[in-house]
């Protein structure tokens, strides 16, 4: 089998991004995006997905953080897709539901190529650590744009923020890791039409 690694360079004048990723990894990282909580959520996604990740991000944090975010969302992306490879033999459907605490969030996902998120996470708060909460789901649609994948992410229940979001980077992780998986049953792609591509 042929490794699922893709390495990444995306360089703006808003952010320059690196990023080494390996689907079939055992969990470890080396993130560093100037943001703490950020940081922590991209390590719980690539632990709980058994992933590996070296990821750099510098970004116009004088600004906010909001272009850091969204980009890396965007690079998470392309290097997923690229990792993906044709696709073949993999099982193209994952979910998870996932509790944490008082939080319970369910994440499901179609590798079938064609990008859309359905989002639904309620935050009472602006910001957890440094970052603003609605930039969460910027995160997660410029992953699944840029993916090509169909992602659903659903709070059933929650109420502290940290809660509610590391849940849903652990969900996103687990249902990732099911999708891309291989299953000997399939020989070629999971598809009446012979492709799930772009």
């Amino acid at each position: 089998m042929e490794k699922r690694i893709s390495a990444i360079n995306r360089k703006t004048r808003e952010t320059d991004i690196q990023m080494e990723f390996n689907l079939d990894g055992t969990g470890t990282s080396q993130i560093e995006t100037g943001i703490g909580f950020f940081n922590h959520m991209l390590d719980s996604f690539v632990r709980h997905g058994f992933f590996d990740m070296k990821l750099t991000a510098k970004g116009d944090l004088y600004v906010d953080a909001h272009h850091t975010v969204e980009d890396t969302g965007i690079v998470l992306g392309q290097a997923i897709r690229n990792s993906l490879g044709d696709k073949k033999g993999i099982r193209r459907y994952g979910s998870c539901m996932l509790p944490m605490d008082e939080s319970l969030v369910c994440c499901a996902i179609d590798l079938s190529g064609r990008p859309y998120l359905s989002y639904d996470l309620r935050f009472d708060n602006d910001k957890v650590g440094y970052i603003d909460t609605e930039l969460i789901k910027e995160f997660f649609y410029a992953v699944s744009y840029s993916a090509g994948m169909n992602l659903h992410i659903k709070m059933l229940s929650g109420e502290n923020n940290h809660h509610i979001a590391e849940a849903a980077f652990k969900a996103f992780a687990k249902a990732l890791d099911m999708a891309s998986d291989f299953d000997r049953r399939i020989n070629d792609v999971l598809s009446t039409k012979g492709t799930i591509s772009l």
